[in-house]
């Protein structure tokens, strides 16, 4: 089977220690849906900003690249490889 791109909307949130934290990621149909959707993540209630990214593979075998970063909207993380 040959490769497979996803594209990815995640909003970041404040954990109780006033940390940033990841928040539950949504699956999208196109680069251009992420996009869109990472923006309006950012200003939901509650959320602190979103990224869009792209991941790319075989879900045959389960093998990915490394994610690649679309945009980040609002306040999020410089060093997302922490998270």
């Amino acid at each position: 089977m040959s490769d497979v791109t996803y594209y990815v909307a995640m909003p970041f949130l404040i954990d109780a220690d006033g940390s940033p934290v990841a928040g539950a990621a949504e699956e999208c149909q196109s680069l251009a849906a992420a996009l869109r959707r990472a923006e309006i993540m950012a200003h939901v209630a509650g959320h602190i900003g979103a990224v869009a990214f792209s991941r790319s593979g075989d879900p045959m075998t389960g093998e990915f690249g490394d994610a690649t970063l679309l945009r980040k909207f609002g306040n999020v993380p410089e060093d997302l490889a922490t998270l």
